[in-house]
């Protein structure tokens, strides 16, 4: 089942000769579950196509669809309400807010969103992500990796049907590295998630079930890494 269609996406940023054109007609589909590495030198466009998947900035041409939704085809407070919904968000700087404990910066989405979190599975996921001794824990009293940890935990709370992560390896140690990696691929696994990966390390790539090459605005998709 397809979660995620991009269809001819171009971004343009300026005009005239000083038009930078970071996104040139990219096309592709990921199915639902399926764990998708994004890899390119620095700018090379593949941030920019990470912020029009995750309706953060609009393409100059082309759609995105979620789950079958034309994601800018939305009013703006649908698209609020539908992104923070439908979408994780994991980020390279971890992002978490300093003056909230493990526990309330994982639950945050869904209180910003005035629900009542699920319990069950807010324990299910500090047992899954080793967070249950440090859930009263502040974000200053973490190593990196646990800050990484309560952000995979804080993009899954909502049970997204896309995660988006952003280099979210980049400032983790080699084992602390494979250990998000895990995460991210048993996210994939055990609650059918889609996760798109941007990643600079090539190896780590290779531990994604597909992987998609941006250079110079234009994309290559490599296929399959395993059957």
């Amino acid at each position: 089942m397809e979660l995620l269609n991009v269809q001819a996406v171009s971004k343009t940023y300026g005009s005239g000769e000083a038009a930078v054109k970071a996104l040139k007609n990219v096309s592709f589909t990921v199915p639902k579950g399926e764990f998708v590495a994004v890899v390119g030198e620095s700018g090379s466009g593949k941030s920019t196509l990470l912020n029009m998947i995750g309706a953060l900035d609009t393409p100059t041409r082309g759609k995105v669809f979620i789950d079958g939704k034309d994601t800018f085809a939305m009013k703006e407070k649908n698209l609020t309400i539908f992104r923070r919904r439908n979408i994780g968000f994991i980020f390279q700087s971890f992002n978490l807010i300093p003056e909230l404990t493990v526990e309330q910066n994982i639950i945050f989405p869904v209180l910003l969103d005035y629900q009542k979190p699920d319990s069950r599975y807010l324990e299910e996921l500090l047992t899954v992500l080793d967070l249950k001794e440090r859930r009263n824990y502040l974000p200053s009293q973490l190593s990196g990796g646990q800050q990484q940890r309560v952000a995979i935990g804080r993009a899954l709370i909502t049970r997204p049907a896309l995660i988006l992560a952003d280099e979210p390896t980049g400032n983790l140690d080699t084992q602390n590295s494979s250990e998000v990696i895990s995460l991210l691929k048993e996210a994939s696994q055990k609650y059918e998630q889609t996760i798109i990966m941007i990643t600079h390390n090539r190896s780590i790539a290779q531990t994604a079930d597909r992987i998609l090459q941006v250079s110079d605005g234009v994309l290559t998709d490599f296929g399959r890494c395993r059957e």
